[in-house]
């Protein structure tokens, strides 16, 4: 287990996409079609009108060392996470500063740990697999049975969460909807996961796993990951902002000419501190649930069954 937790947040989703782009063929025309399709269902979307959705989940939890093998309650805490931050039920979400309140979106996603595995057996949602590997990069070993982790269950029936010894200096990392399906999910680090166990400050409050499902979800950093203020998170409610913000900035912290209120650090897709992020936009919301109309729509037709 990583004894210590990096300084600052890193998340490798974007660093994966890249390494899908040069290795899949397809990957960059499936890229297109599902963001025309997404632009689309957004555009009609009343996000005030969503009905609530319930994503089953599968947690592997992949180790080798006693302490990585975290415990039943680790992983539910995680899911509570979640359901909380998906349904703007947060507790820390009165910290949002006044000129982003307005802003505030509600998914309305119920993320449930499956009842059912893909062999109609019963469940408690929870993979243990011990492997002999001491730690996994980003290159997908950790989502596969024969490189010392554990394979995915059906990914278009269940979001699977690997959670594992991840090294590199990485929190955790996505795949964005169109890749492949043998390794899609989310990463992430047993230290940045959930809350209690071998959670560690600053990333000890499953907000790593809130970013990476967003990811999961289709949507990008709040910076648009590039540095000059021409990038952009396809989300139409978030201001421009140059760089990732670090730590628990003041607010407000302007750039990219966005004053007065400046960047939406507090959003859930910037790089703070686990307890400085309390909020997703409603138009991320909207970009979110247009991703489980669309690319995802199996995730949640199958739920009443595998829950």
């Amino acid at each position: 287990m990583n004894d210590e937790s990096p300084p600052k947040r890193s998340c490798g989703a974007m660093i994966e996409y890249h390494r899908l782009l040069e290795q899949d063929p397809g990957y960059r025309s499936r890229l297109v079609e599902i963001e025309q399709a997404t632009q689309r269902r957004v555009a009609r979307m009343s996000v005030d009108a969503l009905r609530s959705v319930t994503v089953p989940v599968v947690v592997h939890v992949v180790y080798k060392k006693a302490a990585d093998n975290i415990s039943d309650a680790q992983v539910t805490s995680q899911i509570d996470v979640l359901n909380a931050d998906y349904s703007a039920a947060n507790t820390d979400l009165p910290n949002v500063p006044a000129p982003w309140k307005s802003l505030v979106g509600n998914a309305k996603i119920k993320f449930k740990l499956a009842k059912v595995d893909p062999g109609g057996a019963q469940t408690s949602g929870i993979v243990r697999q011990k492997t002999t590997v001491d730690g996994f990069g980003q290159d997908d070993s950790v989502k596969m049975t024969a490189k010392g982790g554990s394979d995915a269950w059906d990914t278009t029936r269940y979001l699977n969460i690997w959670v594992c010894d991840l090294q590199g200096g990485l929190l955790g990392y996505a795949q964005f909807p169109g890749g492949p399906p043998a390794t899609d999910g989310v990463v992430i680090r047993n230290t940045a996961f959930g809350t209690g166990g071998v959670a560690a400050k600053p990333f000890n409050l499953g907000r790593t796993t809130t970013h990476e499902v967003g990811h999961y979800l289709n949507l990008r950093h709040i910076w648009g990951d590039t540095e000059d203020c021409s990038g952009s998170d396809l989300v139409a409610d978030t201001p421009r902002q140059q760089l990732p913000n670090y730590n628990e900035p003041t607010f407000p912290h302007v750039s990219c000419n966005n004053g007065p209120n400046g960047d939406m650090f507090v959003n859930y897709m910037d790089y703070v501190d686990d307890k400085a992020m309390f909020m997703f936009s409603a138009g991320q919301v909207a970009r979110m649930r247009a991703t489980l109309a669309g690319p995802r729509k199996d995730l949640t037709t199958g739920a009443a069954q595998l829950t």
